[in-house]
């Protein structure tokens, strides 16, 4: 029998150690190559996500909007109108019962504040309503400009129509109600001998509680049927607030205000 000599086993065996840490190393190697190229690939994505944040535009902070931007179209038809008003209700008032000798007031409007629409949406009398018109009035006291629209009633309940420039303070035209008829009248003429309240003094009720500029006051009747005075008060952010006084006993019934 023949046996292979003791240093080449050795030899042999150190050659497959050599071998075997080669691989090892080899494999460590790769490894850590792996590892740094990820590494080095997640620094380079947490950089670039740095340098985009860097470049998102920040959301500017939201600002409360000012000016007439921040107004509605209501708003800055008041606006507009009673920048145009030089006569203020109570002077408009006076103009107009001077023109009926014993009659009483009971109805005043400032034309074009929040007039009434047509179902196109249109103002019922556009020409006369629109803020943008302000002309000066003429010599013989016609305006297109803003107007006072008052009813001054009859003891007999006779009402009369008396339009009054409202940058001018004279009376346009003054003329008996046509379409009045005998139940109209006699509403009216009750209504007159059960008021207690003036109109001047449901004004200063309405005023007294929000300050204001009144553009409209009429004498009317709610819904329990109680005789009340309506009077519309335009504050100074040109919202619009609806007050209800009683016509008899005096002192606020109702207060609605429209932000429209």
């Amino acid at each position: 029998m023949r046996f292979e000599p003791r240093h080449n086993t050795s030899k042999t065996s150190r050659a497959r150690r050599l071998r075997l840490v080669g691989a090892l190393c080899a494999v460590a190697a790769s490894a850590a190559l792996v590892t740094g190229c990820g590494s080095d690939s997640d620094k380079a994505s947490d950089e670039a996500t740095s340098k985009a944040a860097k470049t998102v535009p920040k959301e500017a902070p939201s600002e409360s909007p000012t000016g007439s931007a921040s107004l509605t179209q209501d708003q800055q038809e008041r606006k507009a109108l009673l920048a145009d008003t030089k006569v203020t209700y109570d002077k408009a008032a006076s103009a107009a019962v001077d023109k009926v000798p014993g009659g009483k007031l009971t109805d005043l409007d400032l034309e074009g504040v929040d007039d009434d629409k047509d179902d196109d949406g249109d103002d019922d009398d556009a020409a006369s309503a629109s803020p943008s018109a302000s002309a000066s009035p003429s010599p013989s006291g016609s305006s297109t400009g803003p107007q006072w629209v008052a009813e001054v009633a009859e003891k007999d309940g006779t009402v009369h129509d008396v339009r009054i420039d409202a940058v001018s303070g004279k009376v346009i035209s003054s003329a008996p109600d046509k379409d009045q008829d005998a139940d109209d009248k006699k509403e009216t003429a009750d209504w007159l001998s059960r008021v207690k309240q003036t109109p001047e003094q449901a004004a200063k009720a309405a005023t007294d509680k929000k300050k204001g500029t009144v553009t409209s006051i009429g004498l009317d009747d709610n819904d329990a049927k109680a005789l009340v005075w309506s009077v519309d008060v335009v504050t100074d952010d040109w919202t619009k607030t609806d007050f209800e006084i009683d016509a008899v006993k005096g002192g606020i019934t109702r207060e609605h205000v429209d932000r429209d």
